[in-house]
Parts: structure tokens; C-alpha cells; sequence
């Protein structure tokens, strides 16, 4: 009985050692199946791996909080603003920053239509040329025609005596090499397209002047405790009308008749009430409000662009 007892003890750790090494291959396996070569199926895991390892396919990062402009900084310099302006889209610009890429795309339009009008006249002068090379074509052959009383007769013998060789009478003055590049076909000139005289935005794309840039005005914070120059601090600026702290987490809003920057909440629950400006007084309507659009943080969605994203090549799978 007692060698019964240690018999059956013996089996049933046996048994739970085995099954025990049965889990742990199961959890090596499903690693394993990770990179398992031999399926018929080719699985999102190894496409992705080579992708990565064979620089194919279409790269993306989530941007990170240094990757991300701050709330006020302009989206051109990158860097506080001492100017600040607004677009109708609600991008935050340097007056000095965005009028000198406004002036920039202007000289680069002039730049271009002298461009255009120097090959407009050419292409003119060209059709000309043409023109009268056919007319004086047209006054040969007819001149030739005229000349000639007697038709002359075509000799077949003679025809046949050249045969089929391309070296035989003229034909040698002809290059039979179309290899060579003096009898290839010869590429056109390139034509320069009329340029477009709108100036756009650099961050909406959408068209831009600037009769519709608006001054900001920022509220700088209230704390005496802060002894930092005002672009040290983390905390640079507030509601015009709450006093709330404004970060990269803050929606804000400009008002546009005054340039005022406020929070979010202040345009839901004051402003939006009687449509009255809170500072002066002033009648309010939707298209007076801009939202701003912010850097955010790269842990928020809060922004429109915190992927990034490089297209490359894409693999090919047969």
C-alpha cells in the first residue's frame, strides 16, 4: 500500500511537471510563431519587420512635446512672438515673420511672370519663323514647278541597281544608327506654366492677406512670486477676461475686434450669452471669434499634425 501511494505520487508529479512544460513551450511557441518562416500566410508581424529592416513602406513617429511649438510661439520662427498677428484659420504668426514671406512669394511671383512673358515671346517669334520657312518652302516648290516643262522620267533600272543597301548613292549621307544621340528623338523644352498670383497661407494652404491678419493681444499673468523674465516662465500669459492661465492644453480664442485672447469656456458660458464684447461692450458675432489653433503636447490629441509621417517605397509582394 505504501509503495501504491508513493507510485501514484510519483505519476501525478510527473504528470504536472509535463504539463507544466507543455504551458511554458505554448508561451515559447506563440513567440516563436512571431517569426515563424515556414506559414502560408504572410502575417502583418513580418511584412512590418521587412519593412523596417529593408527601408520599405511609409515611416511614422508620434511627435514629441519638443517636437511641438508652444501655443504662442509663431509658426514660421518657432519662437515667442513680439508681434503677434492671427490668421482668419486661427495660425498664430511674428507681424514681421509672416510680411516678409508674404513679400517673398510676391517677388517670386514677379520673378516668374517675366519668366512666362520671356517664353510667351519667344514662342511667338518661333511661330513666325515658321510660318515664313513654310511660305518660302511653298514659293520653292512652286518656283520648281514652274521651271520644269518636261517631267523627267523615272529610271527603275537604275533604282534596281542600288538595291537594298543603305551605304549605295545618297543613301550613305544618311546615318543608319539610331543609337547615336545626333538621330535620336530630341526633347522639348520644358514650358513654364503662368504662376499663380494668390498668396498662401504656409500652414492652411488656404489663401491670405494682409487686410485679414489680426493683432493679439496677450494678458500677461499676474505672479509676484515669479521674478522670471517673462520668456522663462511656464506660465507667460492668462484670460483677458477669467484670469485663467493659458498652457498648450488651453483652447483659446481671439476676439477680433480687440485682439484679446480668452479661454474656451469664457466664449461658451460669457461671450456666447448676449453676444457682447466682456471688456468693451462691443456687438459680437460667430466669424468675430478665431479659435487658436495650438501646439498641444505630444501626449494629447489636442493638435491636428502629431503623427509624422516619411513615404517611402512600398514593398512589393508577389
Amino acid at each position: 500500500q505504501t509503495c501504491l501511494i508513493h507510485f501514484i505520487k510519483r505519476k501525478h508529479l510527473t504528470g504536472y511537471c509535463t504539463t507544466r512544460a507543455q504551458s511554458k513551450q505554448r508561451r515559447k511557441m506563440t513567440r516563436h510563431g512571431l517569426n515563424a518562416t515556414n506559414g502560408a500566410v504572410y502575417s502583418y508581424h513580418e511584412r512590418k519587420k521587412d519593412q523596417k529592416a529593408a527601408g520599405y513602406g511609409a515611416e511614422k513617429m508620434r511627435m514629441g512635446k519638443d517636437a511641438v511649438k508652444g501655443f504662442d510661439c509663431c509658426s514660421l520662427t518657432l519662437q515667442p512672438t513680439s508681434r503677434p498677428v492671427i490668421t482668419p484659420q486661427g495660425f498664430i504668426f511674428d507681424k514681421e515673420a509672416i510680411l516678409s514671406f508674404i513679400l517673398e512669394k510676391k517677388k517670386e511671383y514677379e520673378k516668374k511672370m517675366k519668366e512666362y512673358e520671356k517664353q510667351k515671346d519667344s514662342e511667338l517669334e518661333e511661330m513666325k519663323d515658321l510660318a515664313a520657312a513654310e511660305k518660302e518652302e511653298m514659293k520653292h516648290k512652286f518656283e520648281q514647278t514652274e521651271k520644269s516643262i518636261v517631267t523627267k522620267r523615272l529610271d527603275k533600272s537604275k533604282d534596281n541597281e542600288l538595291g537594298v543597301s543603305n551605304m549605295a548613292g545618297d543613301r550613305k549621307r544618311d546615318l543608319p544608327s539610331f543609337w547615336l544621340p545626333s538621330c535620336g528623338p530630341q526633347a522639348k523644352k520644358s514650358k513654364v506654366e503662368k504662376p499663380d498670383k494668390t498668396v498662401y497661407c504656409p500652414m492652411s494652404r488656404q489663401p491670405l492677406k494682409v487686410k485679414d491678419l489680426v493683432d493679439v493681444k496677450w494678458t500677461v499673468a499676474r505672479d509676484p512670486d515669479d521674478k522670471k523674465s517673462l520668456i522663462a516662465r511656464d506660465e507667460r500669459y492668462q484670460c483677458a477676461v477669467t484670469g485663467d492661465v493659458l498652457n498648450n492644453s488651453t483652447h483659446c480664442a481671439v476676439l477680433r475686434p480687440t485682439g484679446h485672447v480668452v479661454t474656451k469656456d469664457c466664449v461658451e458660458k460669457i461671450i456666447k450669452k448676449d453676444w457682447r464684447h466682456p471688456l468693451t461692450g462691443q456687438t459680437l458675432k460667430e466669424k468675430d471669434i478665431i479659435y487658436i489653433e495650438r501646439g498641444a503636447t505630444g501626449f494629447s490629441s489636442a493638435n491636428k499634425e502629431l503623427l509624422s509621417e516619411r513615404h517611402r517605397p512600398s514593398i512589393a509582394i508577389a
